[in-house]
C-alpha cells in the first residue's frame, strides 16, 4: 500500500514558480498500479540455497542439483517451465552439458517482458591474487540475479502482471577466457567464448517465433555499497529501457544505486539477445572488487541492494 500511496502523491505534486505558473515535477506513469513489495529476506534466502548446493560449475553434482532446485521451484510458483539442454566446448576445450530454464507466466499475453541471469558458477577465481585456480561460491555472480528472480517468480504467483513474463535462467554465462591468458580462435558457431547459454537460446529459442517488448538481464546485483551505471551495450541497444528503469529507479529514491553513470562495455547475455534475437535489452550489472575471487560469498551480499534491484525491477514491470 506505501507504494501506491507514493505513486498517488507523486502524479499529484505540481509547483508554482513566483508568478503563478506551474512547473511539472519529473514525470511519473499516469496510472496508479498496487506494486507487491519486494522481499529481500526471500531473495537473500534464495541465494544462500544456491551457495549451499557449492559452485554451480558445469558438469559438478552442485551444478545439476541448483538447476533441479530451480525448475522445481519455477513449477511451484505456477510457472510454465522448458528446459533447453544442450552440450557445448569451452574456450579450454571442456565439454560441457549445459541447461538454460526458461519459466513463463501469463502465456495467453502477446505482450511479453524478459527477465534474464545466468546461473552457472565460474571454474576458477582467477582475479584472486593468491589462488587463481581456486573455486568460489559465486553468491553476487550469478547467485544474486538468481535469487531476485526466484523471488519475483513467487511474487508472479500471487499478483499476477498484465504482460506476459519470461524468465530464463542462462547457463554456461561465465566459462570465457582466463584474465591471465590469451584466448584461442573462436568457431565460426559463437561470437565469444562468454554466454554460451544465452548465444544458444538467441538463435534456437524455447518458442519458435518468441519475442518481447524488452527484457532486463540481472548480474552481480546483491554486492554492498553497488553502483550501477548504464552499461555501454546496454545503452548502444536499448536506451529507451535504461531510461525506463533509471527514471523508476530514481522515482523509489534509488538514486545512490542507479547512478546517472556511463560504466563500460560488458560482455553479458544481454549481448546475444540484442543481436540474435533482436530484443533490445540491457544489463543491470555493478561488478565490485569480489568479481571472479574467494571473496564472492555471502559476506558480500547487501539486502539493501537487493531490495533495490528487486523493487525496480518489479516497479517496472507492473506499470507495463
Amino acid at each position: 500500500m506505501r507504494l501506491t500511496l507514493l505513486s498517488i502523491v507523486l502524479v499529484a505534486l505540481v509547483s508554482c514558480t513566483g508568478d503563478g505558473k506551474k512547473t511539472s515535477q519529473p514525470q511519473v506513469p499516469a496510472k496508479v498500479v498496487n506494486v507487491p513489495v519486494f522481499n529481500a529476506d526471500s531473495a537473500y534466502y534464495f541465494i544462500k540455497k544456491q551457495v549451499d548446493f557449492g559452485p554451480r560449475i558445469p558438469n559438478s553434482a552442485a551444478h545439476k542439483k541448483a538447476g533441479d532446485y530451480f525448475i522445481a521451484q519455477f513449477k511451484t510458483y505456477g510457472a510454465t517451465v522448458k528446459v533447453q539442454e544442450f552440450t557445448a566446448t569451452t574456450f579450454d576445450n571442456t565439454k560441457v552439458n549445459l541447461r538454460n530454464i526458461i519459466a513463463s507466466f501469463n502465456l495467453e499475453k502477446k505482450k511479453r517482458i524478459l527477465l534474464a541471469a545466468h546461473w552457472d558458477t565460474r571454474p576458477f577465481a582467477d582475479k584472486d591474487k593468491e589462488k587463481p585456480n581456486a573455486t568460489f561460491d559465486g553468491a553476487n555472480d550469478g547467485g544474486s540475479g538468481v535469487g531476485v528472480l526466484l523471488e519475483i517468480a513467487r511474487i508472479l504467483q500471487k499478483q499476477p502482471t498484465d504482460v506476459g513474463i519470461d524468465i530464463i535462467l542462462f547457463d554456461g554465462e561465465d566459462w570465457g577466457e582466463r584474465t591471465e591468458t590469451q584466448g584461442p580462435s573462436l568457431p565460426s558457431t559463437l561470437d565469444f567464448w562468454w554466454c554460451l547459454g544465452s548465444q544458444r537460446w538467441a538463435k534456437n529459442k524455447h518458442v519458435g517465433g518468441y519475442s518481447a517488448y524488452y527484457g532486463i538481464v540481472l548480474d552481480m546485483v546483491g554486492g554492498k555499497n553497488a553502483r550501477f551505471g548504464f552499461e555501454g551495450y546496454s545503452l548502444e541497444y536499448a536506451p529507451s529501457v535504461v531510461d525506463k528503469v533509471w527514471k523508476t529507479a530514481a522515482r523509489l529514491g534509488y538514486t545512490n544505486i542507479f547512478v546517472n553513470e556511463k560504466d563500460g562495455f560488458v560482455i553479458d547475455d544481454h549481448v546475444a539477445v540484442n543481436i540474435h534475437a533482436k530484443i533490445p535489452m540491457i544489463d543491470i550489472i555493478s561488478m565490485g572488487d569480489t568479481h571472479h575471487t574467494r571473496k564472492d560469498n555471502m559476506d558480500n551480499i547487501s539486502k539493501e541492494t537487493l531490495n533495490a534491484v528487486g523493487q525496480t525491477v518489479l516497479q517496472t514491470i507492473y506499470y507495463e
